[in-house]
């Protein structure tokens, strides 16, 4: 493989689109189709993408691994974005842990800190 493209199925495109602006702190860099399609790229051959689709929306998970949890977890609540709970991967967190968020159609992102990893 050389690129990974992750697609979340949303009702709403505006709603959709001001809420992973605000998760990903800036505007989509691809609009693909004007109120349809857009698309973050977070990382060299990573992308993230928004797709009006309601028979599918809201069952998404998806995983985006960073350094430092508590300070992307501020990071993206300093714009609006809150987390549930932090969760515990593996006995007593010994793999990592993870914040849960979820966007307005119910699509889970987690934003996960792997143990040993920086």
């Amino acid at each position: 493989m050389n690129s990974l493209f992750v697609g979340l199925a949303v009702t709403d495109f505006s709603a959709a689109d001001r809420w992973y602006t605000c998760l990903f702190g800036r505007a989509a860099d691809v609009v693909v189709e004007p109120g349809i399609e857009a698309m973050w790229q977070l990382g060299d051959t990573v992308f993230v993408y928004i797709v009006v689709d309601p028979e599918r929306a809201g069952h998404a998970l998806v995983n985006i691994a960073v350094p430092d949890l508590e300070t992307a977890v501020a990071e993206i609540g300093s714009r609006g974005v809150d987390p549930g709970p932090f969760i515990l991967v593996g006995p007593g967190g010994s793999a990592g842990r993870k914040a849960p968020f979820v966007d307005p159609d119910g699509n889970s992102i987690f934003v996960i800190e792997i143990a040993g990893q920086e």
